[in-house]
């Protein structure tokens, strides 16, 4: 029941269906082949997989932003909701709103910026004119306060 939910996180960063179901099938394929290198002791497996459907995703998406594309076909719109309406709809995302809530507004931003749009911590620093140190310890202190909050 994991997949509606990855893909969701990786169409939110690639805003086409066909990339993000090759984004799933790329990641399920090498978690198959992998699968000896997860770490239970290191966490739980859904965040494991949700870090490598985002990081499979922002790759690809750095790759294409590189290719020159001889045609662009229009894709259907996706009407499935997005990724943070289907997280509200658990206890989890619940909680999780109401700890992002808890956050001052430039923190949250970050997080917002990261993690569900995707753009890289560099992004970040070029789009807010913030040192790039700075956009990172800030986001690390931010997910430190959702842990905390979280494990409350």
């Amino acid at each position: 029941m994991e997949s509606p939910r990855l893909k969701a996180v990786a169409l939110r960063i690639t805003r086409s269906a066909s990339v993000a179901e090759d984004v799933l099938h790329d990641v399920f394929v090498k978690v198959w082949h992998d699968a000896a290198g997860f770490d239970p002791t290191r966490g739980a497996a859904r965040p494991w997989l949700t870090t490598k459907v985002r990081f499979r995703a922002m790759e690809i998406m750095r790759r294409a932003g590189r290719e020159m594309s001889g045609m662009d076909l229009a894709e259907p719109e996706d009407d499935s909701p997005d990724a943070l309406t289907q997280l509200l709809r658990h206890a989890d995302g619940r909680a999780l709103h109401a700890c992002l809530a808890e956050l001052d507004d430039q923190k949250r931003d970050f997080i917002h910026r990261a993690f569900i749009k995707g753009h890289s911590h560099a992004d970040l620093a070029t789009e807010t004119g913030i040192p790039l140190g700075t956009v990172k310890s800030t986001i690390r202190r931010s997910l430190m306060l959702l842990r905390r909050c979280l494990d409350r």
